[in-house]
């Protein structure tokens, strides 16, 4: 059985007590980078291109670490570095599969991309899985879900709107919370296909 989207919030704010300090700081370290590497001339869109799978996946990783009550460090941003050719798959695939189903109307993108939404949590998890596979494996762990996800999602928008009267600030505090709140869902969602399996491999036997 899921886990209230309400309470999911709740226990993120729990495992980011006493760590919003390196949350803060690593989402602005990767804001930082990210910014710098836009800001290059030509250039720019190109190699933000080619490092957003990594620094998904580290994201990821990082988010993670929190959610699960782990040793957390700044430098599993930069951990998807070491799995570069399966993030850029996962990332260009994504990216991809989201703009084809844009092409039908939005709320098919809208829909595809909440489908794809867990893809770098099972890279962190299986590092030795394939884009394709995680993908695969993303959008059968979402079937059912996707609902509970986008709800999930628009619970965070009023806090996005008061972030943006503070010129953008309040969003170093209001990523984190949102990155490890799908962590939370993605462990949530993880555990419940488990038990499905299980149940249904019992009732089998």
């Amino acid at each position: 059985m899921v886990t209230e989207n309400k309470l999911l919030q709740q226990q993120a704010l729990e495992s980011l007590k006493g760590k919003w300090g390196l949350a803060i700081g690593t989402f602005l370290v990767y804001w930082l980078i990210i910014g710098a590497v836009s800001c290059v001339p030509f250039l720019g869109g190109v190699i933000t291109l080619f490092i957003g799978g990594a620094f998904a996946l580290g994201l990821a990783v990082f988010a993670l670490s929190i959610s699960r009550e782990e040793e957390a460090k700044l430098e599993q941003i930069f951990q998807g570095f070491s799995n570069y050719g399966t993030s850029l798959a996962a990332y260009l695939l994504v990216l991809i599969f989201t703009f084809l189903w844009s092409l039908l109307l939005i709320v098919p993108g809208i829909i595809a991309a909440i489908s794809y939404s867990m893809t770098f949590y099972i890279i962190a998890d299986e590092p030795a899985i394939s884009a394709m596979d995680a993908i695969n494996k993303s959008k059968k762990m979402m079937y059912g879900y996707k609902m509970k996800y986008f709800c999930l999602s628009l619970r965070f928008l009023g806090w996005a709107l008061l972030c943006i009267l503070t010129l953008g600030i309040g969003f170093l505090w209001l990523m984190p919370y949102i990155q490890v709140t799908f962590a939370k869902f993605y462990d949530d969602l993880k555990a419940a296909n488990t038990e499905k399996v299980v149940v249904e491999t019992t009732e089998q036997v």
